[in-house]
């Protein structure tokens, strides 16, 4: 297994990015479209992506969010990979990129249903704290932080 950097332009991460929207459209139903109106990917610059050989199994994006702050985006992990530590090294790598560019802390959101991910997230390290920005007052939106300093 390996990781490469890149951005929103590679091929690889836009064909992982139909499976995760997909994936999420299932999970959140007629909520989906709210969530899809921020994921975008036109001007994510930093995308990790990770493969089994040639393979293309999971991805992950960082983008700034505020001065000091990266927000973590777009993560997702193919079925058959899931549960074998693959979304945990991209989300590794995603902070020590977030870290070399000079940055301090990573905030995400979630959705209440994706149990798998708050329980990734919590895993490494990440703590609930307020809905932000565009998700305040989302009922179904998890928020969390981590302070990289730690």
């Amino acid at each position: 297994m390996n990781c490469i950097k890149t951005d929103a332009n590679h091929q690889d991460f836009k064909s992982l990015v139909i499976l995760l929207d997909k994936y999420l459209h299932q999970i959140d139903g007629d909520e989906h479209s709210f969530y899809a109106q921020f994921n975008k990917i036109d001007f994510i610059k930093h995308v990790v992506i990770c493969y089994d050989a040639d393979t293309p199994i999971g991805c992950g994006a960082i983008k700034e969010y505020i001065k000091g702050v990266y927000e973590v985006k777009r993560m997702f992990v193919v079925e058959d990979y899931r549960g074998k530590g693959v979304a945990s090294i991209i989300l590794k790598e995603l902070e020590n990129w977030t870290t070399e560019l000079g940055f301090t802390k990573c905030v995400l959101e979630t959705g209440k249903k994706q149990e798998s991910a708050i329980k990734l997230y919590q895993k490494n390290g990440y703590k609930l704290i307020p809905n932000y920005g565009q998700y305040v007052g989302i009922l179904n939106s998890v928020c969390m932080e981590k302070d990289l300093n730690k």
